[in-house]
């Protein structure tokens, strides 16, 4: 239940007795409230407006977040769902002069539903999103944040939800001090892909059913795994087979029979030893490969 709602009817049940005192520390109480939230409990799961700091501050970029708390065995997508579903969905009601970037999307993990191969999140994940509010903003008021949320939730079906979500939070002119998901915040940002180093070597070999991603990293890598940012570039539930050479990695991606053009890039998000890194590599045909060798 909201934290405004709750000292809401608390107040309307005690000031039957105590009309006067009771009613005037109500008011103080509600409106000098640091901070409220509105969360979304929807089947099999819950949904928060969360921030990382428990203030603004004018002029300052806000992280916030769209928290999603998921029951056991259920998952919400990617921005590239996979084989089903669809990724969440944002809309946002700012006060003006406030300015909402794009869901920065943590790395996903691959949920097989056979005979399907989804990308997504299960338990807990956070959708992060810089806000950017005025420089003019005036400390000691209080803003209100709230968005329009929609998503699918699937475990062996799937089911739509939508819902809107707010946050109040105060203005400060003096540092912000962490809210309780800060750590949240700091745990996502590691997740995030980060651009391949300069140093790295991108390519990719298309031959007649498969294409042969190519890392070339100067080290050896043990582990990894590739999700495509575009749809039907690949068959998402086959295999990835994995050659892992003392200064590169070369992994093989079946393509997708919904797959019916060439294509000249390859972009997606590749997780090495467990972490992630943005892909975006060139597209050479096997046989143009063979001749400039």
């Amino acid at each position: 239940m909201p934290v405004r709602s709750l000292r809401v009817s608390l107040c309307a049940i005690s000031s039957c007795a105590f009309p006067s005192a009771v009613v005037l520390a109500c008011v103080l109480l509600l409106f000098s409230a640091p901070a409220w939230a509105a969360p979304i409990s929807a089947p099999h799961l819950k949904v928060d407006l969360v921030a990382q700091d428990a203030s603004i501050t004018p002029g300052r970029t806000l992280q916030a977040g769209l928290k999603f708390d998921l029951e056991k065995g259920w998952h919400v997508y990617w921005i590239n769902p996979g084989d089903s579903g669809e990724p969440p969905t944002v809309e946002w009601k700012l006060p003006v002069g406030f300015q909402a970037g794009a869901i920065e999307w943590p790395a996903p993990g691959r949920l097989p539903i056979p005979p399907l191969m989804d990308y997504g999140y299960e338990d807990q994940v956070l959708f992060m999103v810089s806000i950017q509010p005025p420089a003019g903003l005036k400390p000691g008021t209080t803003i209100p944040l709230a968005a329009t949320v929609k998503w699918i939730v699937c475990r062996e079906t799937c089911i739509p939800g939508h819902g809107e979500v707010a946050l109040s939070l105060p203005v400060s002119g003096d540092a912000a001090k962490p809210s309780a998901d800060h750590d949240l915040f700091a745990k996502t940002k590691e997740s995030l892909p980060r651009p391949a180093p300069r140093t790295w070597k991108q390519s990719v070999l298309t031959r007649k059913d498969v294409f042969v991603l190519t890392l070339r990293t100067g080290k050896r890598v043990a582990n990894a795994t590739f999700f495509p940012k575009d749809e039907d570039q690949i068959e998402n539930a086959a295999p990835q087979q994995v050659h892992s050479e003392a200064t590169a990695i070369h992994i093989d991606l079946k393509k997708s029979e919904q797959l019916l053009k060439p294509i000249t890039r390859l972009r997606g998000v590749v997780l090495l030893d467990g972490k992630a890194y943005e892909v975006d590599a060139p597209v050479v045909a096997w046989h143009n490969h063979v001749a400039r060798s």
